[in-house]
Order: C-alpha cells, then structure tokens, then sequence
C-alpha cells in the first residue's frame, strides 16, 4: 500500500493521468460527434479515407503504416486524431531545424579526420563499406590511436568508472537515461563534488521520463547547487505531443576528452546487482581512451547545447592531443529521430547481411520491424550461424510477450535463439564473423531504431571483438534454447495476445 500511494502521488502518475483524461475528452467529443450527426459522419469517413491514403503514401516504415491503419480502419474517430497529433506534430519539424544548427560541427570533425577507411578497404571491401555508411550519416570518422577495454558485467564497468572519475584533471562529463540515487550512483556523486572543489567543470545530463520515477522533484536543482552543470533532457508534460516520445538512451561518460564510456549500463544498483529486480542483471559496457573519444566528446556536446538551447558548440576547447596505442580501427557514432536514416538499425543490418560464418546477438527487448527480421532470416538460410540471447525474467512482461511474437518466424529459418534464465539480459551488442562488433546503447527494437537519441561504438580487428564474442558464448552456456516446441506449447490466449500487441508494437 506504501508503494501504491507513493506511486498515486509521483509525477509520473499525474502527468500520465492528465495525458490519459486529455485523450478521453477528445475521444468522447469525436465519439459524440461521430454518433449524433450525419455531416459530421460523412465528414470524418472524408477525413479518415484522406488519412489512410496519406498513410499509404508516406515514406514510414511498413511496421508503422500497418499498426496507423489499423487504428484509423477500426476506430477511426479515435485513430485519426491520434495519427495527426503524433505522426505529424510540427514538433518534429522543429527540433529536427534546432538540430541542424548543431551538425557544423559534426561535418568540420569529418573534414578535419583521418578516416582510415582506405586502409580498411584493402582489408576487407565490405566492412569498409559499412563503415563509409556510417561516417557519411551519422558524421563518424574511423579512428586508430585508441586504446579499448570491453567489460562483461557492470560490476567491473563502475570499478573502472570510478578509477578513471578519479583520475580527471580538466572535465567530465555525464550522459543517462536513468539516474536512480543508491550506492552506484552516490559512488559517483562523491568523486563528482570532490572534483568540483577542485575547480574542474562538471556537466550531468539525463534524461526527464527515465529518472521521474528515481529521482525526487528538483533533484536538478540540488546538483547544481553542488556546483555541477545540469541539463534535463526533454522535460515531461502533460501535454499530447510527439516530442513526449523522444528520450536520450545514450550512456556517454568522458573524461578530460581522452576516456569515454558507454554501453547498456545505467547510474542506478540493479545494473552492478546490488538490488535485485528480476534476478541476475546481465550487462556490458567498453571503455575508450585515446583518439576516438573526440566523437562522444562532440556527441556529448551536441545533444548537451540542444537540450538547454545553446547556440555554441565549444568542442576544440574540450579536445586533447593525447595518444595511445593502436588497437584495430575503432567508430564511435550517434544516432536519433532527426535524422533521415535509422543509422543504428542500417549498422545492424549491414553487419548482418555482410557476414559470412556468424552473428551473434545480445538484446532485452526483439522487436523487429520487416526488413531487419528479412535480414536475420536471410542471414540463417545463407548458412550463417545467427544466434540471438534475450532475457528470460522481463523487466515489462507484454514487451517480452511480444519479443517471443518473433521466434517462430526466426526459428524456421534457423535463427538460434536462447533466453538468460538466470534473469535479465540488458546488454546490446552484435559481433560478426569474429572481426568486427558493435557494443552501446540501441536495442533490437522500434524505439531504439526510430524514437530515441542512441550512440554505439563499432570496432574492427580490435581486441575488444573476441572479448565481445568470448562473452556471449559464456553467458550462452547459462541460457535455454528456445525450440518450435517451447513456443507450440503457448496458449490460445497467448498467441492471440501475442498477434494484437505485435500489430500495434510500432506505436507501443
């Protein structure tokens, strides 16, 4: 009852409340309208019969066109609505102009870089075709120069996070989605104030919708007043609007312009497992030093100045000129929904379609839109050993209901599928052929590809490839197959449920 009433007091409660009572009004209004007059009758059907043939005709993907006439077909007053409120929000076309005045700086990067690509090239033609897509899109230069460390647990992640804190002579900066306070977090904050006492500039960004629940009201404010520079990433509000959607996922820390860390890690106790939530929680991180944090560096700085509004982008006077030994060829890149390309996805995919012996996949959620799920098929028909580990204790019991809507389709094309029993697996990695991996923050799912703010790092003949690898095969070994048998053995029901939340997993 404690948590109940705790919970019925939360921001969170009201503003889904005050969203949820928004909706209604507007849904009874149209449902009255649609019911006691004719012309309004006729009217809507114009409108719904213009909506669906401008669905049909717009450049979204089919997942989407599919679950938005869905909708606008069965319930049309509701549907339409709803479709021109969030798939066509002018707010859209406006952070995507605010963006654009932050991509300077992107393309000076890739000017001014040595991309390496052509050292590539002679290596091998189709990684370095997938690594010309990304540098063209998402602005990433190919770097050397870089030192990396993969880490296989967040246990061994915030051990070296806290090393390297320490360690900061110049800046620091902090990027999450979630924040939570606990000892992980307070861990953090203690090198973080020390830090500050000592004159070095602290910057902490998270986002609003992924501590509302973590983190009490104003806590922005209190990290201020430590002397930390604060920025809260898309403030929740009570309002119908797209933007509400779009969330900063990434997990970027960087140190003095020469450490960076992401991966799927969080600041919050259940990602060391010093609380435990839904059994053992799996995860995985890396760690850069050397040339190649310039570009979390930027990525860091482009979303902090969007965020708070900041016209400059003061990148040089956080560069470094410090170097450290080569280890493979090493692409950190971002990625989020103003841009024109799903970059994230299109990595996963290339990397998917150029392989020729495996593809090895950790992912929470599977949820795939029909040219990634096409891909993977694909893939395991060629012959190529695809294998996918995804949680078997959920964190959100419908999200897996639908993740487990896919296996069938996969498993008939021999895509090998296994579930990490001993809990939850949030880590997001892909290593193919045992050359190249991606290790960061996107999930094999609609948000990650289409909705959030993500960032990754891709690395090529890196150590950190068969450390990648060597991790998924040891973790495989403490999952269950997943057999036609085990998904034949489901219920009515829940094949059914199964079926309507897949149509609508788009919009979810």
């Amino acid at each position: 009852m404690k948590r109940l009433s705790k919970f019925l007091q939360s921001r969170m409660f009201i503003t889904i409340l005050l969203v949820f009572l928004q909706l209604l009004i507007l849904i009874v209004f149209l449902s009255y309208m649609f019911n006691k007059f004719a012309v309004y009758y006729i009217i809507s059907s114009i409108i719904a019969l213009l909506t669906i043939v401008d669905i049909a005709n717009s450049e979204m993907n089919p997942s989407f066109k599919l679950a938005w006439l869905v909708l606008v077909l069965v319930v049309p007053f509701c549907g339409v609505p709803l479709y021109l409120i969030f798939s066509k929000s002018k707010q859209d076309y406006r952070i995507s102009k605010r963006m654009r005045k932050y991509k300077t700086l992107e393309r000076l990067m890739i000017q001014n870089e040595n991309e390496n690509i052509e050292e590539i090239e002679v290596l091998d033609p189709e990684i370095a075709r997938q690594l010309r897509y990304i540098k063209k899109t998402a602005y990433a230069p190919v770097y050397k120069n870089t030192e990396t460390k993969y880490f296989a647990s967040g246990e061994e992640y915030y051990e070296a996070l806290l090393n390297e804190l320490r360690r900061a002579q110049k800046f620091i900066f902090i990027e999450y989605f979630i924040i939570e306070k606990g000892k992980m977090f307070d861990g953090v904050l203690e090198i973080l104030k020390a830090k500050v006492s000592q004159g070095i500039e602290v910057r902490i960004m998270f986002d609003d919708l992924g501590t509302i629940s973590k983190l009490p009201k104003g806590y922005d404010k209190e990290l201020e007043a430590m002397g930390l520079r604060v920025s809260v990433f898309n403030k929740v509000r009570a309002s119908l609007d797209t933007f509400l959607n779009y969330r900063d996922h990434r997990k970027i820390v960087v140190i003095d312009g020469s450490v960076g860390f992401t991966g799927g890690i969080n600041l919050a106790d259940e990602y060391i497992n010093e609380v435990e939530r839904f059994g053992h929680w799996k995860d995985t991180g890396i760690m850069l030093k050397g040339d190649a944090v310039a570009k979390m560096t930027e990525t860091f700085l482009q979303l902090w100045h969007f965020s708070r509004g900041e016209a400059k982008t003061d990148f040089k006077g956080y560069a470094t000129n410090t170097k450290y030994e080569t280890d493979g060829y090493i692409q950190p890149f971002a990625d989020g929904p103003t841009n024109n390309d799903e970059i994230c996805e299109m990595c996963y995919m290339g990397l998917i379609n150029g392989a020729n012996k495996s593809v090895y996949i950790s992912t929470p959620y599977l949820i795939l839109d029909n040219e990634m799920q096409t891909a993977l098929c694909h893939a395991a028909k060629s012959g190529v050993d695809v294998r996918i580990i995804t949680p078997h204790i959920p964190d959100k019991k419908l999200v897996l209901a639908v993740t487990r809507s896919y296996y069938r389709a996969l498993l008939k094309a021999g895509v090998k599928i296994y579930e990490y029993t001993p809990g939850f697996i949030h880590a997001k990695s892909l290593v193919a052929d045992g050359k190249v991996c991606v290790v960061g923050t996107a999930n094999f799912d609609f948000r990650s590809f289409y909705l959030h703010f993500e960032n990754c790092v891709l690395a090529y003949k890196s150590s950190c490839v068969s450390e990648v690898e060597k991790d998924f095969l040891e973790t495989q070994e403490k999952c269950e197959e997943i057999t036609l048998d085990y998904i034949n053995k489901k219920g009515t029901f829940y094949r059914l449920l199964q079926a309507v939340l897949k149509v609508f997993a788009p919009l979810m």
